[in-house]
Formats: structure tokens, sequence, C-alpha cells
């Protein structure tokens, strides 16, 4: 993946991040949609985060995006304020491959330097062994699951959470491990 680029997302990707998020909604239980986006639905969404000031990033290889990660603040609340929540969809083809390991490195990175304190993964589906892998690779604990609280595919669905310190209120970094 020497060749793999990580860069902020642009309206040119939409159809691509639109393409890549599809089968995710159609067949997977890592997201809770159940109808896929179209590209001006996503489009409006890639707009709102930018347009709050956080990130979107597309990791792109050889001319084509192979997968997005975008990091925002968890809740509107003005408390959420120190608190990120990332999300990662990569092509089928990607798995396994650092694709994601390289996007969220740089969520972290850029959640970090932003002046976020804490981040939060919320996996749809707990069995999600490869988000659940990745997060733990980079520092993010398991702090629950809620059973059952989603649904797709005529079954319950749930959720587990993962948490990763960002920063010490003096700014120092904390090493979760």
């Amino acid at each position: 993946m020497n060749h793999l680029l990580v860069r902020d997302a642009e309206a040119d990707d939409i159809p691509r991040i639109a393409e890549i998020y599809r089968p995710h909604v159609l067949t997977g239980t890592a997201t809770f949609e159940e109808v896929p986006p179209d590209d001006g639905e996503m489009a409006r969404r890639l707009e709102a985060v930018r347009a709050s000031g956080h990130f979107w990033l597309c990791a792109e290889l050889e001319g084509t995006i192979v997968g997005y990660a975008y990091a925002t603040q968890h809740k509107a609340r003005s408390a959420y304020r120190f608190t990120a929540e990332d999300s990662i969809y990569l092509a089928p083809e990607m798995r396994g491959k650092g694709v994601g390991t390289r996007l969220l490195t740089e969520i972290v990175r850029r959640a970090t330097k932003a002046g976020f304190r804490e981040m939060l993964a919320v996996i749809g589906d707990s069995n999600n062994a490869g988000s659940i892998g990745l997060h733990s690779k980079l520092g993010f604990r398991q702090i629950g699951i809620a059973r059952g609280i989603g649904w797709k595919f005529g079954q319950p669905v749930d959720v587990a959470y993962m948490q990763r310190s960002l920063a010490a209120p003096e700014g120092r970094a904390i090493d979760l491990k």
C-alpha cells in the first residue's frame, strides 16, 4: 500500500463514496441505514461535516477511492465538544490490507490536533471483528455493548462502543495499553 494516498474528500469523490457505502447498507450490519443514500444525500453529508469544521478523508489507490473515513463531534450538545466519533468504510476488496489503519491513524491525528480529548467508535454489530480489531489495534478499548438496539434484516443487532483518549488535561498524550 505504498501508493495509498489519504487526503481530504472532495465533491467529485461523492459517486465513489456512495458506491462504497451502498453494499454496507444493503448487505451488512456495520451501518443501520436500510436504504442507501443517493449521491445528493452523500454530498449533503460531506458538506455538513466540512461546514462543521470537522474532516472527511478518502483513501485513494492508483486514482481510485478505496475507502473513506470521517470524524465529527460525537453529539451536538456543547458538553460533547471535546469528544469525536469516527466512521470508516472500505471497498470490500480492501479489507485487511492496511487501508483502514491508514485512515483511522490520520483521523486520530487530526482529531487530536483539532483539540478533541476523546474519540468514540460506535460500531454496528458487536460481531464486526474487522472494525473492532482495527480500533483495538489503534488503542481503542471496548467500553460496552448495547444489546439489540438496532434492527436489520429482520433481527436485533448490537452496537459495540469503543473509546480512545487523545490527550490528558495538560495536553499529554495518554497511552491506553
